[in-house]
């Protein structure tokens, strides 16, 4: 039973983000947090916006996630969503953010810009900053 893993991939339409075996798997759900193990019982998920965990060999490595839907069988999870990055790369999108947000301010025109645009940015942005805060001090692969 030890030797049980879940094969886990994590995908957007542009990319595959992540593929690999694991131990578990844990995302924001609708229902509230998942967290899958080997011969979970077959489940669609809708994903909220969040982190997702992937724990394997002790080691988790997380990842930032707006939105989307998993497929859970008992060997398999596959999360697709519109978005979804590793922590560096948040991380380092967090600090391009910030300075985007400051040229912004500086616009003396407002109606140069698009903020139906500028709204899913700023969710995806405030969901990288919340992940970020949570492992900064966290060792993570």
């Amino acid at each position: 039973m030890a030797d049980k893993k879940l094969q886990i991939k994590i995908a957007t339409p542009e990319k595959l983000i992540f593929e690999s075996v694991a131990d578990s798997v844990s995302f924001p759900a609708a229902q509230g947090e998942i967290t899958v193990l080997p011969n979970h019982a077959p489940l669609i998920a809708r994903i909220l916006s969040g982190e997702i965990i992937v724990r394997n060999a002790g080691e988790e490595t997380p990842f930032v996630v707006v939105g989307g839907f998993a497929e859970i069988n008992g060997t398999s999870v596959t999360i697709l969503t519109s978005f979804a990055e590793d922590l560096a790369t948040a991380l380092s999108a967090v600090e391009s953010a910030r300075a985007r947000a400051d040229e912004l301010s500086q616009l003396k025109n407002k109606e140069d810009v698009n903020f139906e645009h500028f709204a899913s940015e700023l969710e995806r942005s405030l969901t990288r900053v919340k992940i970020a805060d949570k492992w900064k001090n966290k060792k993570y692969k």
